[in-house]
């Protein structure tokens, strides 16, 4: 059946190898970025919010103070 003493066997496990292979970075990337979405956000805490908003000029001094007095209390 096999010409010249040809035998698939090596060859045959390429294919599966690879799809694993592939399997495993693609969620190794999805639980990465899943991670960077989270910490992305962990870092704004309502007081930091709080004084962008004052140094933007959203809000006014004694409504700063008044919220900054409400958050840390």
């Amino acid at each position: 059946m096999w010409w010249n003493d040809f035998l698939p066997m090596p060859w045959m496990f390429f294919g599966p190898v690879m799809m694993l292979i592939f399997l495993v970075i693609c969620i190794t990337m999805m639980v990465m970025m899943m991670r960077g979405m989270s910490h992305g956000r962990a870092g704004h805490d309502a007081v930091d919010i709080l004084k962008e908003r004052y140094a933007r000029g959203e809000i006014d001094k004694t409504e700063y103070e008044e919220r900054r007095r409400l958050l840390q209390a």
